[in-house]
């Protein structure tokens, strides 16, 4: 790991910089408050490199480079990298001094000198004018930077009309550092010591406390300066008291019948409410059909979870919804609750009453999953609701099996299954929790009085028989000795080598256990010799597999010793654990025992620990159908995103066991196998475990055919004992694509619908449910069930804890949306099955997290929050507060329309495009309502919702409220005739940005947009759609992206001009055109282009370049547009040759090393597609600059009238 030594002193602002760009690191430095020792550095701060033979960085400019870089913060390009080292200059040379200028007199320091404060604040506000961030679309050290340079004077300096004059910067530095890596470490308040700037020697106790004074003085002009300005806002205070009803309730109280549309007529209520937006929508989406295949036409998807745009680009989606029967969790809950209520087990009830009670549980508590899809506004087709009990799938998953069986894909076997003796069943791997000790841990264990003892290692010894020398074993479960068949040792051991073909004796019983040798057996370890139980532990059975050593099976269902000598027989395995312990002491065999970390796999439903068991049950077959999962994966006929998780498929599909399907419930679908006695005596009986005595049947008449059929006898002679087990859940899961339509019959929907489009799961679950619905559709079907599957982030509590009801710490979806207080969390505890201590315990997990219970955050801020977090492929830590803040941003949003509605006027009516003559504002906000819509759309596609969030968030927030709603106030209020006309411009440029940005926050809130929606006139008000939700979703051409375009070539002719230094002289610029459409909309916007540029005249050229004269810097601005700015006269030629001479070497270098890496021998095999082809990019990119400096080149020379000129070669 990296050091960062930085200052110890809080307010040392040098020492701001690499600490926030630490924060943006992917792997952040470990941060040490002291001097770095004096053979590392002399100054702070110093990054020390971590494997780099000692590199030292020093200066906050070096370090904060080297720290952003790693978290991908200096730029996408070279061009952006310049940039951004150009603010850096910019913020150290030119912001810095001039704000410790006018900050340190405050602190009688220094002399003031705000005026050049305030104008190098206002070159900075003209070119954040056009921009959200100073490089690209993102925060980069270049913000970074300039932020904190600007800290000072924000903080104590700049007065609220200073801040009003400086509206862009203003946005922007609040932008800043409002970022959470900001917050982090800059939000302590910043009183600043002059003597901090400079290196010196340590303050005596003098100047501590004369600084201390100073700081006193400090605190109280703050003090001061904040009362004043409290005076002066008293009155707007008290005037915006009701906005803090913002979080108060507002209900929709007109009468209006289920599936009715909502009134709109009415004025919109002063705040936003959740309550009264929410409300009636939903009941009347379900009524019109528009969550309906039928609804709309085109392109046929089918997903299992929601890809929301899809409804609005017209194509034809199902959602369906179904639920599974979860059986392990359903039964256990209704057998707590038989006790609880009744003091019933099911085993009083019965196997059928039993089953008649949980499918009463489910009719009452199986559809909250139903109505919190509802509440989220799900766009699913309820009139295709299924549960995996139903008639229709249980026909399925009877068939599946019946099928499967009679190829022999799924067979019987006697195997090791993780055992709950608890619940009496097996239960599969997700099912069972891993604990980790670090050493002697006492365990609450269901059916122990006392916790049990976990996490030592118990070392005995066996006696070699016919001698008086021991082998000494260690385990970590001593009574698993009673059932020890064998000691095993590696073949290469020389101090057992002598223990060839010897055997050892049991101490409890007359048993004699060969010692084998074995691979597996670490020599390493104690001492180097192993216990062997091939019946209770999964190593063993494959060491006893290989040896054919005895299998003795030691416990039974219930956890009780069996086949094992007295006085252990019939003891709790647990309590037999002390026993063991004892009676090996008294023989002398007991060595020692000590701590030893573990993991104990614990039953995630009962809490009881897990036994490895052996017991006959029904297991599929996997080695092919994984084989074929992986195949598709690899050849792209299914793609999973992210692809991290490509490496977790591939090893789970290449190295797949077999399934065990069997599980010893009553709830669930009972397995449609019969075992066979055939009652001829010419027929020896089967066994259980032997899988010819057993057949399948759709049937228990169509199993009796196929058993006489087998054994040639009559059916008459035939009994049948159906399987007492059901189906693993995941087996009825894994055919849900096809079980829903109807499959096997041949339905329309089976033909039309499958397969799907999209799976969207959580990661925890690819393997247990997304690898068995690959496997089952291309088993059963012979078609893969969907071609993308999408795993979104894992949601854990705000402190990253995984969600569990006895840590009080599970959200219900409801709650956030409705809010509840803290006794209604509590109530909730105590109508679940949660043990009275456990309750306890989940109490103070509320108390702590949620002390005032939890605020109405409604839907919308719940939606967006979930989409904002989900990063791909990791966990979520939800918080609340944050979802909260999503709240707010309705709000905003809310006034914003409002204000935006009234500024409209009632006769308002939208033209049917946009009319050519926009102001300049007008054309910036189009440009960033363009940039948002393109970032959503390729969000989108690449499901990367953040994106989307932040584009649209900063959309509404920093560019349409705090920008553009704010400008055009003096020319919505202009009464002169010029003025009114560009105020209707102005107004219809507004309703484009509200329809438009409504239409595209639509998928994320869909309630909000509706309601504000449908409150706005339409464009083509015969043939609008009537709900925001179905009506087409944004697209880049429907803006204006000649604004994109001319944008482009205006930070292209700036960049030129920064590059030559040109800060103040205006030059011509002759813009070269590919075609006269290009030409005529450069001459269209020449003024706009020559203002914004700074340019002396604006020249389009079309076609070659004999017009354009010679001594011109040259850039490409698009495919269309090369920019020619003139330099004759206006720079020195032998600087800017020395610097174009150096760009020229830089450039060599770079082009001579991405081809070394492309020209290895095995880079086509090694390196991944996506890098080869970003490579290509990068080569194709730098060959493009390759031409441009050669031009430039020559065009320099031609001006200095030299005969000689070179060219980079290619």
């Amino acid at each position: 790991m990296d050091t960062l030594y930085i200052s110890s002193h809080p307010d040392d602002f040098r020492s701001l910089l690499p600490l926030v760009a630490a924060e943006f690191c992917l792997s952040p430095p470990r941060i040490v408050h002291e001097d770095p020792p004096g053979e590392v550095a002399r100054s702070r701060p110093a990054l020390v490199l971590a494997g780099s033979g000692g590199t030292v960085l020093t200066g906050a400019n070096a370090v904060s480079w080297y720290l952003a870089a790693a978290g991908n913060r200096t730029g996408s390009d070279k061009k952006q990298e310049s940039q951004v080292w150009q603010w850096l200059s910019f913020a150290e040379n030119e912001l810095m001094p001039v704000a410790c200028a006018v900050t340190f007199p405050l602190l009688g320091i220094m002399g003031s000198s705000k005026a050049e404060l305030l104008h190098v604040l206002k070159a900075l506000d003209e070119t954040l004018a056009l921009r959200t961030f100073l490089v690209g679309e993102g925060v980069t050290l270049a913000d970074i930077a300039v932020a904190v340079a600007a800290l000072l004077p924000f903080k104590y300096a700049l007065e609220p009309a200073d801040r009003k004059s400086l509206v862009n910067v203003t946005r922007w530095y609040n932008t800043c550092v409002n970022q959470p890596q900001f917050l982090k470490v800059c939000l302590k308040d910043l009183f600043v010591s002059v003597s901090l700037l400079f290196s010196g020697p340590p303050k005596t106790e003098a100047q501590l406390k004369k600084e201390a004074k100073k700081r006193e003085k400090m605190e109280k002009f703050q003090q001061k300066k904040e009362m004043e300005e409290k005076k002066k806002t008293q009155p707007q205070t008290e005037k915006a008291k009701p906005e803090k009803k913002e979080l108060g309730v507002i209900t929709y109280n007109i009468p209006t019948p289920p599936g009715e549309k909502k009134d709109v007529l009415s004025p919109l209520p002063d705040s936003y409410s959740p309550q009264y937006v929410e409300a009636a929508w939903y009941s009347w989406w379900e009524k019109q059909g528009f969550f309906k295949p039928e609804y709309g036409q085109g392109k046929i998807k089918w997903i299992v979870h929601p890809k929301i745009l899809i409804l609005m680009r017209g194509e034809t989606t199902l959602w369906n919804p179904g639920c599974d029967h979860a059986g392990i969790a359903t039964q256990v809950v209704v057998e707590k609750k038989l006790m609880r209520e009744r003091k019933m087990t099911r085993h009083d009830l019965g196997r059928e009453n039993f089953i008649q009670e949980v499918w009463k549980w489910k009719n009452e508590k199986g559809d909250r999953i139903y109505h919190q899809l509802k509440k989220l506004g799900s766009s699913l087709d309820w009139d295709r609701a299924c549960f995996t009990m139903d008639d229709k799938l249980s026909y399925a998953v009877q068939e599946a099996f019946v099928r499967m069986h009679e190829e022999g894909v799924i067979y019987r076997s006697k195997r090791l299954v993780n055992w709950s003796c608890t619940l009496n069943s097996a239960i599969s791997d997700i099912e069972v929790d891993k604990k980790e000790l670090t050493g002697r841990t006492l365990l609450p264990v269901p059916g122990y009085k006392e916790k049990v003892e976990f996490g030592v290692l118990v070392s005995f010894s066996y006696k070699v028989e016919g001698s008086d020398e021991e082998v000494v074993v260690a385990t970590t479960r001593i009574e698993t000795m009673l059932g020890d068949t064998a000691v095993a040792v590696h073949p290469d051991d020389s101090r057992y080598q002598h223990l060839k073909g010897k055997t050892v004796v049991h101490p409890f019983c007359d048993r004699k256990m060969p010692i084998v040798f074995d691979d597996f057996v670490d020599m390493n370890f104690g001492t180097g010799a192993v216990k062997i139980t091939p019946a209770h532990d999964h190593n063993d059975y494959e060491v006893g597999e290989r040896h054919k050593l005895t299998f003795i099976n030691i416990l039974d269902e219930n956890g009780l010793l069996i086949n094992v000598p007295p006085p252990f027989l019939g003891m709790k395995r647990f309590e037999a654990r002390k026993a063991v312990l004892q009676a090996l002491k008294d023989l002398g065999q007991f060595k020692e025992v000590k701590d030893n970390p573990m993991v104990v796999p614990v039953c995630s439903r009962s809490k009881d620990i897990v036994e490895p068991l052996l017991k006959p049950q029904w297991y599929v077959d996997c080695k092919g159908m994984g084989k074929q999962a992986a195949d598709v994966v690899r050849n792209g006929e299914l793609k999973i995103i992210p692809d991290h998780h490509l490496k977790t498929w591939f090893n789970w599909m290449d190295n797949i066991r077999d399934w065990c399907i069997s599980r010893q419930l009553w709830w669930g679908h009972r397995i449609p196998a019969y075992f066979v006695t055939v009652n001829d005596p010419s027929i020896k009986p089967g066994e259980d475990v032997d899988g010819h005595y057993w057949v399948s049947g759709r049937s228990e008449e169509e199993a009796r055919e196929k058993a006489a059929k087998r054994f040639n006898v009559t059916a008459d002679k035939i009994s049948l004992r159906q399987d007492e087990d059901v189906l693993d859940t995941w087996f009825s899961s894994g055919i849900f694509p096809f079980s829903i339509f109807g499959w096997p019959t041949e339905s329309e929907d089976l033909r039309v619908f499958y397969p799907g489009t999209l799976l969207e799961t959580g990661h925890d679950i690819l393997f247990f449910w997304v690898a068995r619905m690959v496997m089952m559709g291309l088993k059963l079907t012979g078609k893969l069930p969907f071609k993308e599957v999408y795993l979104h982030a894992v949601v854990r509590d705000a402190h990253g804890r995984k969600m569990s009801k006895s840590l009080g710490n599970v959200i219900d979806p409801l709650d956030v949306i409705t809010g509840i207080s803290l006794e209604g969390l509590h109530a909730q505890l105590i109508e679940s099955n949660l043990d009275p201590l456990e309750i306890e315990k989940a109490k103070q997990g509320q108390k702590s997290d949620y002390p005032s219970g939890i605020p109405e955050c409604g839907t919308d801020a719940l939606r967006f929050a979930l989409c904002a977090y989900t990063s791909q492929g990791r966990d979520i830590n939800l918080d609340v507060n944050r979802i909260l803040g999503y709240r707010h941003f309705c709000n905003k949003l809310w006034n914003a329309v409002k204000f935006a509605m009234r500024t409209l006027g009632e006769g308002f009516v939208p033209w049917e495009k946009l009319c050519g003559s926009e102001s300049v504002s007008d054309r910036w906000i189009l440009s960033r309502l363009s940039a948002a819509v393109a970032l959503c759309d390729g969000g989108f596609q690449a499901y990367d919702f953040p994106t989307i969030t932040t584009a649209i968030y900063s959309f509404w927030l920093y560019e349409l409220c705090d920008v553009y709603l704010e400008s055009v106030k003096p020319v919505l209020s202009r009464t002169d005739s010029e003025g009114q006309k560009q105020a209707d411009i102005c107004r219809q440029t507004l309703y484009t940005c509200l329809e438009v940005g409504l239409r595209l926050l639509s998928p994320l809130m869909p309630f909000v947009t509706e309601e504000l929606f449908q409150r706005l006139p339409r464009r083509h008000s015969q043939d609008s759609p009537s709900s925001i939700c179905v009506t087409p979703y944004p697209e880049t051409s429907e803006v204006d992206l000649s604004m994109e375009f001319v944008m482009s070539v205006v930070k292209t002719i700036r960049s030129l001009r920064a590059d030559y230094n040109l800060t103040k002289t205006r030059a011509d610029c002759y813009l070269q055109c590919i075609d006269s459409d290009t030409a005529a909309l450069v001459q269209t916007y020449s003024l706009q282009i020559q203002t914004l540029s700074y340019s002396q005249a604006i020249h389009p050229v079309v076609g070659g370049d004999t017009t354009i004269p010679q001594g011109c810097a040259v850039a490409i601005a698009s495919d269309k547009c090369t920019v020619h700015l003139m330099l004759k006269g206006l720079i020195d030629l032998e600087k800017e040759v020395t610097k174009l001479t150096a760009k020229k070497g830089e450039l060599e270098k770079q082009m001579e090393k991405m081809k070394e890496k492309m020209a290895k021998n095995d880079y086509k095999e090694k390196v991944p597609v996506k890098v080869q082809e970003a490579d290509a990019e990068k080569v194709s990119g730098k060959e493009m600059w390759e031409m441009v400096l050669n031009y430039s080149f020559l065009q320099l020379l031609v001006l200095k009238k030299s005969a000689t000129y070179c060219f980079l070669s290619s």
